[in-house]
């Protein structure tokens, strides 16, 4: 005999009304569509169907569109405070180089975390001036973590390039893509 799994399920009256245990589901019957519940918040969080996505119309979703207030006050709930996000200046992309490196010399501290990334300076791969691009790689290593230490004159954050080749995911198709360096600028971003 087969087993049927049956989460709680009301009107959108009764979902808005409810508070679920963390990681509960309900089911809003005139919707048709799941909340994901989180013990606190009244009525849970409404989850989107694929099908009444009206800001691409194709159901994805890019993340790079998300602001960096939002990161910044999302780590601020789950990290110690105070938290500063500190932006290298842009820096030449450049292939011949083993390594590129910013020094945050008013940091003093550990990051929590570093982001890479690339910003398009003119139309490549898909991308149009101004865009940041987070999928990218070099050689056969994608989305490259840098190395990173804390000195005397600051946080070191190195990209290791080794002489090979950036690419990114071509923002139409996602098929990995070999850039023009001069197209693009690095950026670092520390969070501490």
């Amino acid at each position: 005999m087969s087993k049927i799994l049956q989460v709680r399920r009301g009107s959108t009256d009764a979902n808005n009304n409810f508070t679920g245990m963390p990681g509960e589901l309900s089911f809003d019957t005139d919707k048709k569509t799941l909340r994901v519940h989180d013990g606190e918040t009244l009525g849970g969080f409404e989850l989107l169907r694929t099908d009444q996505n009206s800001s691409s119309g194709d159901g994805t979703f890019d993340i790079t569109s998300v602001s960096d207030e939002f990161w910044a006050e999302t780590i601020a709930r789950f990290a110690p405070a105070p938290f500063t996000i500190l932006t290298s200046p842009q820096m030449k992309v450049k292939s011949t180089v083993p390594s590129t490196e910013c020094i945050f010399d008013t940091v003093s501290k550990e990051p929590a975390f570093v982001r890479v990334m690339l910003i398009c300076q003119s139309p490549d791969a898909g991308y149009a001036i101004g865009d940041t691009v987070y999928a990218f790689g070099i050689g056969n290593r994608t989305n490259p973590t840098p190395n990173i230490w804390t000195d005397d004159n600051g946080v070191h954050v190195q990209l290791m390039i080794g002489n090979e080749q950036f690419w990114v995911s071509h923002k139409d198709t996602g098929t990995q893509t070999n850039i023009v360096p001069e197209n693009w600028r690095l950026l670092f971003r520390v969070y501490c």
